[in-house]
């Protein structure tokens, strides 16, 4: 019994645990993807105007996206400061925003509804970097899939909330949905957060097929999802329905802990084995501890050669740098200016051409999707699509989100390591595809929203892991945390110049147009194609020129692109495995 708890004890400390407890935290940290939902609420209650409406999503964006601070805390402080900041942030945001639409505050002015959707939305920069950073540097040399499930997780979590809220709330108040979004991921995260934290990253034989496990479990998750929101949206189901559509749901998240179990079993195993064998005085016993014991001679003699081998090009690098004359001295001093795929400082991030190439597409992309994404509902109703299918397509969203960020995660780790694809080129790709799905809302053909929902939803997820698997690779770790949030920050900037002041000065101009009187009105209504149709097709020509842009360092990185990436972490991983086994051969022999 003492044993087995103390493998218990091992597993929660492990690093699949703390993977696994991160894509908990990340399933109920939607409060940022249901902004759609309440938003009509909002406009209403509060009496706004569609750019006002606009200018909260905004705001939303740029607190979820910018990020900086929480990248420069998590240099000096460990996870958990960050996650609590977090969650603090979320519960302050959310609470304020239940007040004002409830009416149990003093109706608020613009601003400060602006404030308490930006301190809400902030929380997410906090709790991604805590978790997205750590994951990382945890896993860096399967960065893709780590980073593709993790924003996976985050893109279904809209729809996990919608699950627990219409399972809670049997009349579908949209407030109570606002103070769920203020509680829930509060709650998860102050729960779960000691588990967050830096560790060793060891080669494991199994690593990879674990990561494979996972998104089959996200994807058994995302598919229930969707045929849930179908059957929720199309037929009318009992209450004790939907709250079993809930339990399964939460059922589900809860899978990967097999893998933790799994995990710690077969170590449980190894040692009941190794305990057998110790025990064992046959001999055919005896042989084979003669050949474990040649084999950590061997560990042993590989060990040190490996050492000797350090201490060698430790020495002719020293006197390499005797040697320098007094020019080159002083330029060494300096700092050499690092190649790519080598740790950069800040400074030396910011004046590369890369990383600015990387955000000027990002900006265009996450832009132009973002607008889509956050008026798609107005979008329907504009065009005259049911309320019906306005939930429906607009609930799915979040499961065509997913898609786009676990596939872009596996696809471009594939395509990387088997065939030497850098992932600028699928990011030039997605961009390209999203500007057929802004053309499809521009045409307002019949039944054309459908389809485009589906395309923006897996473009604009699958934008976010190769965004930053391209810059923790361009870049390094070192400082990933602050770049993370600097190329997260291309979102917001983005949905500030296309929603704030394209779409929304279009429809309201067109609103204006069609209903004269509608300036006096609490609410701006527009019907027709001519709401959103300028609006769109400039979203897809600026989808093009991002795409243009990005093709710029698809060119620019090729060449690096080509050689083994990761090999710096795969060199760390067998010196700190070979390490771990000479340590337990030291133990056996001990």
């Amino acid at each position: 019994m003492g044993a087995f708890s103390d493998h218990v004890i091992q597993g929660l400390k492990s690093r699949w645990m703390m993977v696994v407890a991160c894509f908990f935290i990340l399933s109920f940290a939607g409060s940022n993807y249901i902004f759609g939902l309440y938003s009509q609420t909002i406009k209403i209650n509060l009496g706004y105007d569609q750019e006002v409406i606009d200018t909260l999503a905004f705001f939303k964006d740029l607190g979820a996206n910018v990020g900086i601070i929480a990248g420069l805390i998590n240099e000096f402080c460990p996870p958990w400061v960050v996650l609590t900041i977090g969650s603090g942030m979320n519960l302050t945001g959310y609470l304020m925003i239940w007040l004002s639409v409830t009416g149990r505050v003093v109706r608020p002015a613009v601003w400060q509804m602006y404030m308490y959707q930006c301190i809400g939305g902030s929380s997410m920069t906090f709790v991604n970097t805590g978790i997205v950073v750590t994951c990382v540097k945890n896993f860096p040399r399967g960065r893709g899939l780590v980073i593709g499930l993790l924003k996976g997780f985050v893109g279904l979590s809209g729809a996990i909330i919608t699950q627990i809220y219409r399972a809670a709330s049997k009349d579908e108040d949209p407030s109570f949905l606002i103070i769920l979004a203020a509680t829930l991921p509060t709650s998860v995260v102050l729960l779960l957060m000691p588990i967050i934290r830096p560790m060793e990253a060891p080669k494991e034989k199994n690593e990879t097929k674990n990561f494979y496990i996972f998104l089959v479990m996200a994807l058994v998750l995302a598919g229930l999802l969707m045929v849930f929101i179908l059957l929720e949206n199309l037929l009318v189901l009992p209450q004790i329905v939907i709250q079993l559509f809930a339990a399964v749901t939460l059922l589900i998240i809860f899978l990967p802990l097999l893998i933790v179990i799994r995990t710690e079993l077969q170590k449980s195993d190894e040692v009941v084995q190794g305990d057998q064998f110790n025990g064992a005085f046959s001999d055919r016993g005896k042989s084979m501890l003669e050949l474990q014991s040649s084999s950590c001679k061997d560990v042993n003699s590989v060990s040190v050669e490996i050492s000797v081998l350090a201490r060698e090009s430790k020495s002719a690098e020293i006197s390499n740098e005797l040697v320098v004359g007094a020019d080159d001295e002083k330029k060494f001093n300096k700092g050499k200016w690092p190649e790519r795929g080598e740790d950069h400082t800040i400074p030396q991030a910011l004046m590369s051409l890369d990383l600015w190439i990387l955000f000027l597409a990002a900006t265009c992309g996450l832009g132009s999707t973002i607008t889509a994404m956050d008026n798609m509902g107005q979008i329907g109703k504009s065009l005259g699509y049911s309320s019906l299918s306005i939930s429906t397509f607009v609930s799915l969203l979040s499961i065509w989100n997913f898609l786009g960020r676990v596939g872009a995660g596996f696809v471009s780790e594939i395509l990387l390591h088997k065939h030497s694809i850098p992932r600028p080129f699928l990011f030039s790709l997605v961009l390209l595809v999203a500007s057929i799905g802004h053309l499809l809302i521009a045409s307002a053909l019949p039944g054309s929203l459908y389809m485009a929902s589906i395309l923006i939803g897996m473009c604009f997820g699958a934008q976010w892991p190769l965004m930053f698997s391209i810059i923790s690779e361009l870049f390094g770790l070192r400082h990933f945390a602050i770049l993370f949030n600097i190329g997260a920050s291309a979102s917001p900037l983005g949905a500030y110049m296309f929603s704030v002041r394209v779409a929304g000065y279009f429809y309201d101009k067109q609103a204006k147009l069609e209903v004269p009187s509608a300036g006096a009105s609490n609410e701006m209504l527009c019907v027709g194609k001519s709401c959103f149709g300028i609006t769109f097709f400039i979203m897809a020509a600026i989808s093009i020129v991002g795409s243009a842009i990005a093709a710029v360092l698809v060119y620019r990185t090729k060449q690096f692109y080509k050689q083994d990436i990761y090999k710096k972490f795969n060199k760390e991983a067998d010196e700190l495995s070979l390490s771990n086994q000479k340590a337990s051969c030291n133990g056996q022999t001990g």
